[in-house]
């Protein structure tokens, strides 16, 4: 697996996008949980585009609050 690049998402949220046997990868990391969600090369136009896709608003939304219902998950524990 290869790290194509590290950026920040927003202030609590690190991105990673990799490239492995024809696909991405998106690591979404926030704390000690963490999201990845696998795009193949034949979907998209190339890295651009996967960066594209993960600067949409309704994107960073969902991954957010997506995160917001693993921690409470984790606090019902």
């Amino acid at each position: 697996m290869r790290v194509i690049k590290e950026f920040p998402f927003n202030p609590f949220i690190k991105a990673t996008l990799f490239s492995w046997n024809g696909k991405y990868i998106l690591k979404l990391e926030s704390g000690n949980l963490e999201q990845t969600y696998k795009i193949s090369e034949l979907d998209v136009s190339g890295q651009a585009e996967v960066e594209e896709m993960c600067s949409r608003p309704e994107f960073k939304d969902m991954v957010s609050r997506i995160f917001g219902e693993m921690d409470e998950g984790w606090s019902v524990l």
